[in-house]
């Protein structure tokens, strides 16, 4: 069932729904930029530390990663589940690896190292993106290091990429982590979006669903960039929370004046 707002607007579905192809997916030229160094990185078999606040971008980045990585040549393994203690989480890699073995936390970890070292015969570099990694248990970071040691630290047979908040990174300056830390080759920051990257944004979301007009004049424009800092998420939430209002509101057009007034309740909610 198509909302009543899209129908109101002439849209053909949901503009700022979460459900879009990988290859429909916008990204500023920042954050353009932060995969192709990703990729580059990861071509150089280094790891990767890429942080955000929430609502950024993060995922859009991560989702543009694994559209643009060959397939020939690598193989990512996402890991989404980072609250796991260590045998748990190398149960839940060896699953998604499609590996089965013995349950003890030996056998699991001796798994995945034959796993590398297999695809490493195969000509395929490894690459294990764990998501929310923020969320790590110290123990499960401070025994990742493990992963990048292969024939007496003498090759890099895996990357790492661990995306998460920004204390992450401070967890990883913590003594305990000491050994890791130095393994990260790399250290990205995903910016929040500017005012020019929102109006880009909206326009293209909006376009890409049959919008023929801009429905958001630029002082609502101004308006719902500094109502959500930036924030990706943020800017969906807002947008849609304004298109249906304006859509009761029998509204051609979303004004500055009702983008503040449908984002009293939803900030005072959060």
């Amino acid at each position: 069932m198509i909302s009543s707002y899209v129908t109101a607007f002439g849209l053909r579905a949901p503009p700022f729904s979460k459900e879009i192809d990988d290859a429909a997916l916008w990204l500023p030229q920042s954050k353009q930029q932060i995969v192709a160094t990703v990729e580059e990185a990861l071509t150089e078999r280094a790891s990767v530390l890429l942080l955000g606040e929430p609502g950024v971008g993060k995922t859009c980045v991560r989702r543009a990663l694994r559209r643009r990585l060959p397939q020939q040549g690598f193989r990512l393994t996402y890991c989404r589940n980072s609250t796991l203690g260590r045998r748990d989480f190398y149960r839940c890699l060896c699953n998604t690896l499609g590996l089965h073995p013995t349950s003890t936390a030996a056998n699991l970890f001796l798994a995945v190292e034959n796993h590398v070292h297999e695809l490493r015969r195969d000509k395929l570099h490894p690459v294990f993106l764990l998501d929310e990694a923020h969320l790590l248990h110290s123990d499960m970071l401070a025994h990742l290091h493990i992963l990048l040691n292969y024939e007496w630290d003498s090759r890099a047979l895996l990357s790492l990429v661990l995306v998460g908040l920004p204390e992450l990174e401070s967890n990883l300056g913590r003594r305990a982590h000491r050994s890791l830390l130095p393994r990260i080759d790399h250290r990205l920051l995903i910016e929040p979006a500017s005012v020019e990257d929102t109006t880009e944004y909206l326009r293209y979301r909006l376009g890409a669903v049959g919008a023929d007009r801009d429905l958001f004049p630029d002082d609502a424009i101004a308006v719902l960039h500094e109502l959500s800092q930036g924030a990706l998420r943020e800017i969906d939430r807002l947008a849609t929370a304004s298109l249906r209002e304006a859509a009761r509101r029998k509204k051609k057009l979303v004004d500055s004046e009702l983008v503040q007034r449908v984002a009293e309740p939803l900030v005072r909610f959060d």
